[in-house]
């Protein structure tokens, strides 16, 4: 199998295996708990760093795997190399800049103070949690969201007029605040945007295995 992805239910391979049910490719699943560095034996000898994603393609031979750990990366590197997509934006169109934008601030800038909020409500032990660091960077997810709303108010996706990959990934930081009550939050076009995204059915397979796909 030439491609395969490590993934836990609700974390950040969500924009991964999201892109792959999109673009209909052939792919092996492992399916682990999180997180995986201390309850998947033997992750760290494939995966170094721990993390999760970690994705791999062996189409150019043993000699020439790709291994890449950064959720976004790997979409963008699946439209690119597997292409061509409607789901990528290509150089010559307009919205080029905007998209790359969109999907560097996805978890630079979204995704980043929910795993704060991930860390000090649920991870650590209840002796060691911060309600009060939990509280600041929710509230610093929702200043940050401002700009998807504002985008939405004209448009029914973030950019070339269609659905791509910058929506998948940012599509995710508005699941995974889903995932921690953190979607309150949501104005009216960030809502009615989140709607028409966890319509998708490629979305719905993506979290099949998600504990908060009922949400």
């Amino acid at each position: 199998m030439a491609l395969k992805l490590w993934h836990c239910a609700g974390s950040r391979s969500v924009r991964p295996l999201w892109t792959l049910e999109e673009m209909g490719l052939d792919y092996e699943l492992e399916l682990m708990q999180f997180p995986p560095r201390f309850v998947h034996q033997g992750y760290t000898e494939i995966n170094p760093i721990g993390t999760v994603p970690f994705f791999t393609d062996d189409a150019g031979g043993p000699d020439n795997t790709v291994e890449m750990t950064e959720s976004a990366g790997i979409s963008q590197y699946l439209v690119e190399k597997y292409g061509p997509t409607d789901l990528a934006v290509g150089l010559h169109e307009a919205d080029y800049g905007s998209y790359l934008n969109w999907l560097h601030r996805s978890d630079a800038t979204l995704t980043f103070p929910q795993t704060l909020v991930l860390r000090y409500t649920i991870l650590e032990p209840e002796a060691t949690r911060l309600p009060k660091v939990a509280e600041d960077y929710g509230k610093w997810f929702h200043s940050r969201l401002r700009t998807v709303e504002t985008a939405m108010a004209d448009r029914e996706f973030l950019c070339a007029d269609r659905f791509t990959i910058a929506d998948i990934a940012v599509g995710y930081a508005l699941h995974l605040a889903k995932t921690l009550n953190l979607s309150s939050g949501f104005k009216p076009n960030t809502l009615a945007y989140y709607k028409r995204l966890k319509a998708r059915p490629a979305f719905q397979r993506a979290i099949n295995d998600d504990p908060v796909v009922s949400m």
